[in-house]
């Protein structure tokens, strides 16, 4: 097993199980950086992202700059010493860290940055590559790892492997999939690489064959019964049975999908939530189009 120095850049629950994975066959950080608390819910209490609990309970330093100047990693005392205003590392490895991380700290690694994105690039660059698969009906995914470029998700292949998305495979089953697909491939990745400056060398992207998938808001939840294919609804409610979840509008009220399933071309919901009240079962269906 190959034995270097790396900092991890991660925010949410993917990336603190990837960091799980990566602990379990031998491999931890020696830094981590993620995003800061946020305020969340209706009382706006502050929450520490997944990987900052992680990087406390293993007792891995970290930092949650706001802004990513090269100063950013002397900010803390504990750093200071070692990091010295830049980044001395062999590598970085990023994986849905969710802020653009500026050029030279990308090539500040001595080997560079290396990202975990969940698409078959060049396809689906961007923030929802695993929604966007569903929603396009796309019947294989997979995962790749990038060198990383100061162009999003841009950079060269590393290595890719595909996988199968399951006809009624929601985004849930489906991303923690690609997370262990992603960890393990990681794993193999970091044992195979020694970390000599210039060994990263991949397969560049083919331009031509670019798409992008778009950063989630709470209004693509939004639906029209009556105007959408039930195959479009379906689509929807797999790739947004998490968040934003999928809900119509009746008598001024918001109605969230919470069950739902696509039975002989037919849109049929089981169960909602009306605001304000509890999940109960539904009786009407959305009837294919004629």
């Amino acid at each position: 097993m190959k034995k270097f120095d790396f900092v991890f850049w991660g925010t949410p629950e993917v990336a603190s199980e990837t960091l799980e994975i990566l602990k379990q066959n031998g491999f931890l950080p020696s830094l981590i950086v993620t995003s800061p608390d946020k305020p969340k819910g209706r009382k706006l209490e502050i929450i520490p992202p997944p990987v900052k609990i992680w990087a406390e309970k293993n007792k891995i330093p970290y930092i949650q700059p706001e802004e990513l100047p090269p100063s950013a990693f002397s900010t803390s005392p504990l750093l200071r010493g070692r990091l010295g205003g830049g980044l001395d590392t062999d590598l970085s490895i990023v994986v849905a860290y969710g802020k653009i991380i500026p050029e030279n700290i990308l090539n500040m690694p001595k080997i560079g940055s290396i990202n975990v994105h969940y698409s078959l690039l060049p396809k689906y660059r961007g923030a929802s590559p695993v929604e966007s698969a569903i929603l396009n009906g796309e019947t294989e995914t997979g995962v790749t790892i990038q060198k990383m470029v100061y162009k999003l998700d841009a950079g060269p292949i590393l290595v890719q492997e595909k996988v199968e998305i399951y006809p009624e495979e929601r985004v849930k089953e489906l991303r923690a999939r690609l997370t262990k697909l992603g960890a393990d491939m990681l794993v193999k990745f970091l044992n195979d690489s020694p970390p000599d400056k210039g060994e990263l060398k991949g397969v560049e992207q083919d331009e031509s064959q670019a798409t992008y998938s778009k950063k989630i808001k709470k209004e693509d939840g939004l639906i029209n019964l009556e105007a959408e294919l039930p195959s479009e609804l379906y689509s929807k409610f797999r790739a947004y049975h998490v968040w934003p979840r999928i809900y119509f509008m009746k008598d001024g009220k918001r109605i969230i999908i919470t069950d739902a399933t696509l039975e002989d071309n037919e849109f049929v919901i089981k169960k909602i939530i009306t605001e304000g009240s509890k999940e109960t079962d539904y009786k009407e269906s959305k009837k294919p189009a004629p």
